[in-house]
């Protein structure tokens, strides 16, 4: 009996070393990132997202570009505030945006944060908002994120 499983077992172990080898030759030939990606690839980024044009950073494709400034001043003083780390006027500025509309790149929850943009004469906070990605990306709302464009910085 040992005799015959012993064939099966070698062409087992043949078979799963000629995987592994394929495998690896598959992550050498696009770059060989440590899943298997490119460096960089949307993949090893953990974005989902095409490809970037330069000077906006994580810009879905199609979506307006608006310059720093041709922004409200209001959004310049708040990117002045972001970018010297506060203080802030609302407690909710520098929150988590959960992104639940999907109009951003997709990332894990805590990518992305949210400053408000204040409107004069708004009772409130108004709907205009600025958010933040972990990549340096920057987003202007003016419709309280029912879209949004990419600030080129």
């Amino acid at each position: 009996m040992v005799i015959r499983s012993a064939p099966r077992r070698a062409a087992a172990a043949l078979g799963a070393l000629l995987a592994g080898l394929l495998l690896v030759l598959a992550g050498c030939a696009t770059g060989g990132g440590a899943d298997g990606s490119s460096p960089g690839s949307p993949r090893a980024t953990g974005a989902v997202t095409a490809p970037r044009p330069s000077g906006v950073p994580g810009r879905p494709r199609g979506m307006p570009v608006v310059a720093v400034g041709a922004l409200p001043v209001e959004a310049r003083d708040t990117l002045r505030l972001i970018d010297a780390g506060g203080p802030f006027p609302y407690a909710q500025d520098g929150t988590v945006f959960g992104n639940r509309e999907g109009l951003l790149p997709r990332h894990a929850r805590g990518y992305y944060h949210e400053y408000t943009v204040p409107t004069p004469g708004a009772p409130d906070r108004g709907a205009r908002r600025l958010v933040t990605g972990g990549g340096h990306e920057t987003y202007y709302t003016d419709d309280h994120y029912r879209s949004f464009k990419a600030v080129s910085r």
